[in-house]
């Protein structure tokens, strides 16, 4: 090593002479530094430097020099690094810069000692010959401050061929001189090592390299390279992760599998190489999908028994490629039943009911009425349901479910069945204190229309007929009409008394007319015996009226009216 640091030297002073020849010849400005170099830190660094200035001017009490950092230009005050004419230099250079150059001899070489991270940049001389010749030379020495070493790594290693790694030290310090050793090389097959030793611009760096032939094991594993300077405890570290180019060396993929119809799969295929492969999953000759990546997974939604088949994973890095496949099977429950579309139809009409579906194995087929079982179970793809004369009660949802092992399906439509009115057995007229309430209430598809006539006074009372307490009423297919008769009556011109009453209902399907049975509300019986004049004339009363009914033998249902007649008259003559 002290024979490097010797040839250095020795260079240093031919080229100062060699500069002093051409600056008699050119007679200008120039100054020679290596315009990059580089040292670890908390070590040292000497910048060679050699400066011209032309042949005609005389130094004025000396030469003197200036080094600064940054840039070149005094008046933006930029730090002071080296000052031969004060010790007056930036904060972060007291203490470290010596010029280890004799500026009468145009040699300009600085020393920094102890330089840390803050210390790298650009540096520039400044020559000082007395009066108005004072130069800054605008060619300057980047410093590289450094904290780890370099290794000079290739851009792609490849298994199985031979690899080179280089690790550079830096050896610009004059005081200390580096030395080298590999980390983590144990693993390593049949590792070579040799040392080598480089100058350039009177710098110099000392390296080592490192050989062998990587498999594809050794890819991501650790290798390191330390830095270090005998008797100090300046150590220095680099640590790096092969990255090892390998083709594929292995495709794994999900075991072949049943899946049902509608349910989700994810196949899945992790390949094993680097760089990470293209993959993809073919499904006969049509690429389903692909991805750069070491895995790569196939999801297949509401998977159809179409998609029953041979799957592969082909894995391809342009170092290699490789391949495996898979084969899916699909099961399927029934699909959704095909039944009729929803229906109307009349009273009486006779009807097929259709249901098919396909499932695998063969569904059962479930004819359900409004949530309830009627007709039979068949295993079967189709289903037929007759129904004969269809009645109003066989109005509602019919739905046919389909069921196998692998799940069920069904589908549901309305009948709604058409049919003529159809008094109900609540339809009557009762004796009330204010007088006669009548009401009458039909069933019937669609919805009957009420009307009441008085055939004693020949009057129809409808909803447009506001005269008589006219109310009515819709739930679902069945209509309710009520009409109040006040206590007097309702009377016509000749005065007569209005209690016989029919109740019409008709849609577009029929008309019914029936007279309403007059009943007597037993509380107000009780209520006009107790509030007569006196309990004997009520009974002679009432023995008159059953005789006066008997000896004119009329027909029992108009009694109860022509009594009411009497009652009526009766009370008028009181």
């Amino acid at each position: 090593m002290v024979s490097h640091r010797a040839d250095t030297m020795w260079c240093l002073e031919l080229l100062l002479t060699l500069l002093l020849i051409i600056n008699d010849a050119s007679c200008q400005w120039n100054v020679w530094v290596p315009r990059d170099i580089s040292a670890m830190t908390n070590s040292c660094v000497v910048i060679p430097c050699t400066f011209m200035y032309p042949s005609g001017i005389r130094p004025y009490r000396g030469i003197h020099g200036i080094w600064y950092f940054g840039q070149p230009y005094p008046q933006l005050f930029p730090p002071v690094v080296f000052k031969t004419r004060t010790d007056i230099v930036h904060e972060s250079y007291k203490g470290r810069t010596k010029l280890l150059g004799d500026l009468h001899q145009r040699n300009c070489t600085l020393l920094i000692n102890n330089i840390g991270p803050e210390h790298s940049g650009r540096y520039y001389f400044r020559a000082d010959l007395g009066g108005a010749n004072m130069y800054t030379y605008p060619d300057f020495s980047e410093l590289r401050v450094l904290d780890q070493p370099n290794i000079d790594v290739p851009e792609e290693i490849v298994s199985d061929e031979s690899l080179e790694l280089t690790c550079y030290a830096p050896d610009n310090c004059p005081d200390m001189t580096p030395e080298i050793q590999w980390m983590y090389t144990d693993y390593l097959p049949d590792p070579e090592l040799s040392t080598d030793y480089q100058e350039d611009s009177n710098t110099a760096v000392l390296s080592s390299t490192l050989t062998f032939t990587p498999r594809p094991m050794h890819n991501g594993q650790l290798l390191g390279c330390r830095v270090f300077y005998p008797n100090t405890t300046l150590v220095y570290e680099r640590l790096i992760s092969l990255d090892i180019k390998y083709a594929p060396r292995s495709v794994w993929v999900n075991v072949s599998s049943e899946v049902m119809e509608g349910s989700s799969v994810v196949l899945h295929c992790e390949v094993e190489s680097n760089p990470h492969s293209r993959i993809s999953w073919m499904f006969g000759d049509q690429e389903l999908i692909w991805d750069e990546a070491s895995n790569i997974s196939l999801s297949l939604d509401d998977v159809m028994p179409a998609q029953e088949g041979l799957y592969t994973c082909v894995g391809n890095n342009g170092f290699g490629m490789m391949n495996t496949s898979l084969y899916l099977a699909v099961k399927y429950p029934p699909r959704e039943p095909v039944v009729n579309n929803s229906m109307t139809v009349l009273e009486g009409t006779t009807l097929a009911l259709h249901c098919s579906t396909q499932g695998s194995p063969a569904p059962t087929l479930t004819w359900l009425k409004d949530g309830e079982l009627i007709g039979t179970i068949t295993a079967d793809e189709l289903s037929v349901l007759q129904i004969i004369d269809i009645t109003p009660q066989g109005d509602g949802q019919y739905r046919c479910l389909a069921e196998n092992e692998h799940g069920r399906a069904s589908s549901s439509f309305n009948i709604t069945v058409e049919y003529a009115p159809v008094l109900l057995e609540e339809s009557k007229c009762t004796v009330i204190r204010e007088g006669v309430q009548c009401v009458c209430m039909a069933t019937g598809n669609p919805e009957p229309t009420i009307e009441f006539y008085l055939p004693d006074l020949n009057i129809t009372i409808n909803e447009s007929d506001r005269r008589y307490n006219f109310y009515t009423h819709i739930d679902g297919y069945t209509s309710t009409g009520m009409i109040k008769l006040r206590e007097k009556g309702e009377r016509a011109d000749s005065g007569g008394p209005a209690v016989n009453v029919h109740c019409s209902i008709f849609n577009m399907y029929g008309r019914e007319s029936v007279l309403l049975e007059l009943q007597q509300e037993k509380k107000y019986m009780m209520a006009v015996i107790v509030g007569t004049i006196g309990g004997v004339a009520v009974i002679a009363f009432i023995i008159a009226a059953v005789r006066y009914v008997g000896q004119n033998n009329k027909k029992e249902k108009t009694g109860i009216i022509n009594l009411w007649a009497l009652w009526q008259d009766w009370r008028s003559k009181k």
